[in-house]
């Protein structure tokens, strides 16, 4: 492959992005869609300083959560002063100027909230993962079907990203040739809890680190990564091994502070490593996907290619016909994959709910995709905890 024809393909030295989504045009509308948040947490307040940017697309109609502290919290945001407040998401379904809703909660409130939102109506922006159990992901696709004029976005980001857009493209395209080794990490250096205020429970606050609430480290963390090989090679692991433990953290947490599962995808011939601590900040984020002629290394808002020997010879290659731009290589002798900085992924995320709200249009994550996800996250989950190995049943093909 000549340089030029790599150029323009790939678009690496325009920043020109080669979508498979209509996310970055806009149609006409009827006005911006009336929102409510339902979990106030610190996803939810991330989520609402988003809305806030796109008053264009979105206004806070309500916002919702068992504890006090954290509606005071987000009613502090200028953009919240005027929504109406709310303990009982069923309140907020009830709420006839609601016409969609966004599910932050802790984890196993998920399906409950996703499946009764559907049922009254509302559009859905459900954060990952999708649901707590694999039950719940295959009901959740049942229930979607019986409501085709509601929208279900699910809060996998980065198939929203164009760094990961791009990413993708360049793994259809065949520029990282034969891919036979993903490896991710997501590490930290902290307990991941938070101070529980006066009159409040460790479990109300922490409900990461009980296991009857939350998928750990990874379904809060690792699922990106998992979604992210599902999305961009049309996959599914076969094979699901794992392990972990309580490693450092001694508090009475349930759920794991150092995992590492491996994920077999036997159809592609690939191995896919995911782990995360929370003993060790120093590499943080970590993905890199590895081809027969090149590699991706990726952060959430940066990447770069680092072609095998053979690949960079032939990028090297002089096109005097056209005379085309050269590429500009870093340090490391990799080619920088973006050159415009990128907005955060939610911002990208919150736009394309938009425009399948006000288009009609089938996200690309949607509740098939997240189901498929989900059911990676409660099979590594299973792998983790029982040390054994878990094999992709033929019920779980959502796809």
């Amino acid at each position: 492959m000549k340089r030029r024809d790599f150029i323009e393909k790939t678009g690496l030295l325009t920043g020109g992005l080669l979508l498979g989504s209509s996310w970055h045009t806009m149609a006409a509308t009827t006005g911006p869609v009336k929102m409510a948040i339902i979990g106030c947490g610190d996803r939810g307040l991330g989520i609402l300083s988003v809305l806030a940017e796109q008053k264009e697309r979105f206004t806070l109609t309500a916002i919702c959560d068992l504890l006090d502290f954290r509606l005071e919290a987000a009613r502090k945001d200028p953009f919240a002063s005027s929504a109406k407040v709310y303990k009982d998401y069923r309140q907020v379904l009830d709420d006839k100027n609601v016409q969609g809703v966004i599910i932050a909660t802790s984890l196993d409130m998920h399906f409950s909230i996703a499946a009764d939102a559907l049922k009254a109506g509302k559009h859905v922006y459900l954060e990952k993962t999708m649901t707590y159990s694999i039950p719940e992901a295959v009901e959740l696709v049942k229930l979607c079907a019986n409501y085709p004029a509601q929208t279900l976005v699910v809060g996998h980001q980065y198939r929203y990203t164009p760094l990961y857009f791009k990413v993708k493209d360049m793994i259809t395209k065949g520029y990282l040739g034969t891919v036979t080794q993903i490896d991710c990490r997501w590490d930290r250096n902290w307990n991941w809890r938070r101070p529980v205020p006066a009159g409040y429970t460790d479990e109300q606050i922490n409900w990461r680190m009980y296991k009857r609430h939350s998928g750990g480290l990874p379904a809060e963390l690792l699922s990106h990564q998992m979604d992210f090989i599902n999305w961009a090679f049309d996959t599914h692991p076969d094979e699901i091994m794992g392990s972990g433990g309580i490693d450092y953290y001694k508090d009475g947490r349930e759920t794991y502070d150092n995992v590492q599962a491996i994920l077999r995808y036997n159809t592609k011939g690939m191995i896919g490593n995911f782990g995360a601590t929370c003993g060790n900040a120093r590499e943080g984020y970590i993905f890199k996907i590895k081809g027969t002629r090149g590699m991706v290394s990726l952060l959430p808002h940066e990447g770069v290619f680092y072609p095998e020997k053979d690949a960079k010879k032939e990028l090297e290659t002089v096109d005097g016909v056209t005379g085309a731009t050269r590429i500009e290589w870093n340090k490391d002798g990799g080619i920088p994959l973006m050159t415009e900085k990128m907005k955060d992924g939610t911002w990208y995320a919150m736009q394309e709910f938009y425009n399948c709200v006000t288009q009609k249009k089938m996200p690309v994550s949607n509740v098939r995709t997240g189901a498929t996800t989900a059911v990676c996250v409660h099979l590594a989950n299973q792998a983790i905890y029982s040390h054994t190995i878990q094999t992709w049943k033929p019920e779980f093909n959502f796809i």
